[in-house]
């Protein structure tokens, strides 16, 4: 059974843009190179919320754990956060959800 994990990023104010390029420009493409997999990104509609969401997917724990530390302590992401940052953090919270399948509810792989 798959893991996921459901990543919430509470954004700056004035920084969803920056966070927008660093994912699109670096983090996708560091992500892949560790095999870490996407499922989906949002963000959030609310006015005055900056929050976006994303989800991960991973075979267990062990292997979700093995993988994003390797992805941290990757020189090119050191590089990228330090740069992406130099006028001050992005992301002023992070939070992660760790999540199954519900056993009820059907498989449904066009989502």
């Amino acid at each position: 059974m798959m893991l996921y994990e459901l990543r919430i990023y509470h954004i700056a104010t004035g920084k969803m843009e920056d966070i927008h390029n660093r994912f699109a420009n670096y983090t996708l493409r560091l992500f892949a190179k560790h095999d870490m997999h996407v499922r989906d990104f949002w963000v959030e509609t609310e006015p005055g919320h900056n929050r976006l969401c994303y989800v991960m997917e991973y075979p267990d724990r062990e292997t979700r754990d093995r993988k994003i530390d390797a992805f941290r302590s990757d020189p090119e992401w050191i590089e990228v956060t330090a740069q992406s940052e130099r006028r001050g953090p992005i992301v002023e919270k992070r939070e992660s959800i760790f999540l199954k399948k519900a056993p009820f509810f059907p498989n449904n792989s066009s989502t």
